[in-house]
């Protein structure tokens, strides 16, 4: 089978040659764009990162093509991140929409099951997500949030404090 060819020297040098190359030049586009530029901050950087990784893979495994492409093609990305974060971290509104929004799973013990729902979670990912954060009680849960990453954040505690407004002030309480 072809698929399982030897590769030749000069394949083999090219793939090293193009993976230190392109290894460097990203180097050069986090430090330019800022380190946001491969954070999962929100989806869209998250997509933007898995595109980058795409670009990336193609120019390493496919030396023989020029880098020229996958040179800008990351530039453009990085770039786009870059404009985009500042506009982000710059205007309220833009922030409402283009990005998601925080979703609570939880409040207080009581799991709200019409935003499980919304936020397609299902009971036991959220059960999951409650013993990684060492709970053992609902009643020790004082907010379980959905956040725009995708990812589910665990705050609990034993004491019975309340959550800083700032911290939540973000996130919808019914999706």
């Amino acid at each position: 089978m072809e698929i399982f060819d030897p590769l030749s020297i000069k394949t083999v040098i090219q793939i090293c040659v193009a993976a230190l190359f392109v290894y460097l030049y990203m180097m050069f586009i986090t430090r330019v764009t800022g380190k946001r530029t491969f954070a999962k901050m929100t989806s869209f950087d998250f997509a933007v990162t898995i595109a980058m990784g795409s670009i990336l893979a193609d120019a390493v495994n496919k030396p023989v093509d020029n880098l020229m492409p996958a040179l800008v093609s990351l530039a453009l990305l990085a770039g786009l991140q870059a404009l985009f974060a500042k506009l982000l971290s710059s205007s309220d509104a833009a922030q409402q929409f283009i990005t998601n929004t925080p979703i609570l799973l939880m409040e207080n013990g009581t799991i709200l099951k019409d935003n499980l729902k919304k936020a397609l979670v299902s009971e036991a990912d959220l059960m999951g997500k409650l013993r990684e954060a060492n709970v053992l009680q609902l009643s020790q849960v004082k907010a379980v949030v959905f956040e725009t990453t995708g990812d589910i954040s665990v705050l609990h505690s034993n004491n019975p404090i309340t959550i800083d407004s700032i911290i939540m002030g973000d996130v919808k309480s019914q999706a």
